[in-house]
């Protein structure tokens, strides 16, 4: 019986430490990961290889990084950079695998999470268990310097919440007029879900005048129907070195160091790591992501 007690004492408080950890705010001068979040509302602009190179470029300035894979499991990053992993997010949900047993080693040394699109289910857990994932989640956030997070294509519910709690959201658009008219859809659904800092990359620009244009004529469209404005995060260009990295499933920061887009992408990389010092602390993202949702599904259960 005395054992028994013994072990009930210590799960008891286990629970309290970690409610602790989440729940309690950190001391002053604790770290945790400034989160960019990359968004496209149109599929096939070029998203999830911004994210890969992002990442990877941070991580080439000394700093610790961590890429999340929210494609809906469909495993993006590892094709882009020959990883292969069974295991992701959604087998930490549900308590079958540990965080650290699907932590895959990324290029350069990156952190990569697949199937952080299960973050969302959060809200379905039990407190308990949300607080023993937020609790491995939290260690996440305090050992690395940036989380970039790769979001779906679209703009429902899900890629919402996870941009809305991020510090930074990055829009990817193309020149293609569809790209850009997504891109207007998808700014103006993120901006009524107050995102901090919103800004937009055009990817495979055939210049930078043509990339000004897109970016002027989307500018004049927020302002005029939506009374706000949308800053320019710049461009990558075109070229054969990015689909050339992408068939040999590298990235082409690493497989093409000195072409065009990997000068773009190191210069996106400075804009954001500044953008990203000048704006004040939000606090841990991961319960961002999920209180939301928990108090939309207790709005939800007490109305029925």
């Amino acid at each position: 019986m005395s054992d028994q007690a013994k072990t009930l004492r210590g799960l008891v408080e286990r629970q309290k430490a970690m409610q602790t950890v989440v729940d309690e705010p950190l001391p002053a001068g604790a770290r945790r990961a400034k989160t960019i979040a990359i968004a496209g509302a149109k599929g096939g602009v070029g998203k999830t290889n911004i994210a890969l190179n992002l990442a990877i470029a941070l991580s080439q300035m000394d700093l610790r990084v961590c890429l999340l894979d929210a494609n809906l499991g469909l495993g993006n990053v590892e094709l882009l950079c020959g990883l292969n992993g069974y295991w992701n997010l959604s087998h930490v949900i549900v308590g079958s695998r540990k965080l650290s047993d699907i932590v895959l080693e990324g290029p350069d040394g990156i952190s990569v999470i697949p199937g952080a699109s299960g973050l969302c289910d959060l809200a379905d857990c039990s407190d308990g268990d949300r607080r023993e994932i937020l609790h491995q989640l939290a260690t996440l956030e305090q050992s690395h310097d940036y989380i970039i997070i790769d979001t779906g294509a679209g703009i429902h519910r899900a890629v919402r919440q996870l941009v809305a709690a991020a510090d930074i959201a990055l829009v990817v658009t193309t020149p293609e007029p569809t790209s850009i008219a997504d891109a207007y859809a998808g700014i103006k659904a993120l901006m009524a879900h107050d995102v901090p800092v919103m800004e937009v990359v055009v990817n495979r620009a055939e210049s930078s005048q043509q990339a000004r244009a897109i970016m002027e004529g989307l500018q004049n469209t927020v302002r005029l129907f939506l009374r706000s404005s949308i800053a320019s995060a710049g461009m990558i260009p075109d070229g054969r070195d990015v689909p050339a990295a992408v068939a040999r499933r590298r990235p082409f920061l690493i497989d093409s160091p000195h072409c065009p887009a990997s000068v773009a992408i190191r210069q996106l990389a400075r804009r954001m790591t500044n953008l990203a010092q000048s704006q004040p602390s939000r606090g841990s993202f991961f319960p961002r992501v999920s209180e939301p949702l928990r108090n939309n599904k207790a709005t939800v259960n007490k109305a029925a």
